[in-house]
C-alpha cells in the first residue's frame, strides 16, 4: 500500500512550515484527519493495518485510539481486526482518561493505535490511561511512523504501515530556509 499517495489522493499531505504537536517544526506535515473523513480511504488503512497486526502475530481484545484524532482510526481498524475499540480522551491534567463507560478487564491485551507517530506522546498517554484500568498494551499500531528511530516504542512492539522521516527541528534549529516560510500551527 503507497499509505503516502492516500495522503496525497485526499489533500492530506502539505508542504510549508508546520509547528507539529510535539512542538517540534517541520517542512511536510500528513493531516490525517483530512484523509480518514473519507470512508473509501479509511477503510482501506483500516484493513491494513488490521491486516499488518495478524501477520505480526499480535492478539488483543481491545483496541484505543487517544482522542480525537485515534477515535475513527481505533474503530476502523477494530472493525477489521474484530474487537471492540474505544478512546481515552485528555484529563485535564496533561494526561488522559478513559470514560466510565468503558469497561476493561484486569490483564485484558490491548493494542493502542495512531495515526501518525513523531514522538508518540499521545498514544503512550493512552497506553497509560488504560494500563492504569488494569489493561496490558501488547503493541502500538499507526498509519505512519516518524520518528528518527526505528523499533519498538518505550518497549512496546511497534507495526506501522509505513515509515516517513521528514526532517522536524527543535524550535531553536530552525533553519534559515525554513523560518522564512510562514508558521502553521497544527
Amino acid at each position: 500500500m503507497d499509505v503516502l499517495a492516500l495522503y496525497r489522493e485526499a489533500g492530506a499531505y502539505h508542504e510549508g512550515h508546520f509547528l507539529l504537536a510535539s512542538g517540534r517544526h517541520s517542512p511536510k506535515f500528513l493531516q490525517s484527519t483530512t484523509l480518514l473523513q473519507y470512508p473509501h480511504l479509511t477503510e482501506q488503512i483500516g484493513q491494513a493495518l488490521a491486516e499488518k497486526l495478524r501477520e505480526e502475530g499480535i492478539q488483543a481484545d481491545l483496541l484505543v485510539g487517544p482522542a480525537m484524532g485515534g477515535v475513527v482510526l481505533a474503530y476502523e481498524v477494530a472493525r477489521h481486526y474484530g474487537t471492540r475499540a474505544i478512546f481515552a480522551e485528555k484529563d485535564g491534567q496533561g494526561g488522559m482518561k478513559v470514560r466510565e463507560a468503558f469497561t476493561i478487564r484486569p490483564g485484558e491485551p490491548f493494542i493502542a493505535v495512531e495515526d501518525v507517530l513523531t514522538t508518540g506522546g499521545s498514544v503512550l498517554k493512552a497506553v497509560r490511561a488504560v494500563e492504569a484500568l488494569g489493561g496490558r498494551c501488547v503493541a502500538v499500531a499507526c498509519i505512519v511512523d516518524r520518528r528518527k528511530e526505528e523499533g519498538p516504542l518505550e518497549g512496546y512492539p511497534l507495526v506501522s504501515l509505513t515509515r516517513l522521516t521528514f526532517d522536524t527541528y527543535a524550535p531553536d534549529e530552525v533553519p534559515e530556509w525554513l523560518a522564512q516560510v510562514p508558521l502553521q500551527e497544527i
